[in-house]
């Protein structure tokens, strides 16, 4: 379990997730308002740059199809925050579709705060640290920008299945 710097101390009650658009509109939810959305149970493959693999695993969460539901934005990057400061870049093409959630749960359980709880990113189909912990929020970019790792040698977007590792 890799993180890009200490683990941050979220409870539910000091959480809450943003989306912010070009205009500098806040799309805001609690964790109350969150736990509240349509929730979703989701069994899929995780693949970490350093070459593992964890097949078939467990989680439930938001799509962020339903997150997005009211937001308009006519950009096709995002970058995620974190709590702790941590960032990552994903094109808005990868989060939409089904193919990303806000998961709070793994395998049953809350999701503790060494693997990102009580929320992090879920994006499946790239390298897991797209699947940023303890996040809360997306920014809209009108371009597309490196993140922590990203600027720090990792491959802008990810892939595992063309072994886009670095740079």
């Amino acid at each position: 379990m890799l993180s890009a710097g200490p683990t941050p101390r979220i409870t539910p009650e000091q959480w809450e997730f943003t989306i912010t658009t070009e205009t500098g509109t806040v799309h805001r939810w609690s964790w109350d308002e969150f736990l509240a959305l349509k929730q979703d149970d989701v069994s899929t493959d995780i693949h970490c740059v350093t070459s593992w693999s964890k097949l078939g695993t467990s989680w439930r969460g938001v799509s962020l199809d339903t997150l997005f539901e009211s937001v308009e934005s006519d950009l096709e990057f995002t970058m995620a925050h974190s709590y702790g400061g941590y960032t990552t870049n994903v094109p808005l093409d990868d989060l939409l579709g089904g193919k990303a959630w806000i998961a709070h749960e793994f395998d049953g359980e809350a999701l503790e705060p060494a693997h990102g709880g009580p929320a992090r990113l879920l994006v499946p189909h790239l390298y897991f640290w797209k699947s940023a912990k303890w996040v809360r929020g997306l920014e809209m970019l009108r371009q597309d920008e490196p993140g922590f790792w990203e600027s720090n040698g990792y491959h802008m977007y990810g892939d595992p299945w063309r072994e886009e590792r670095y740079w």
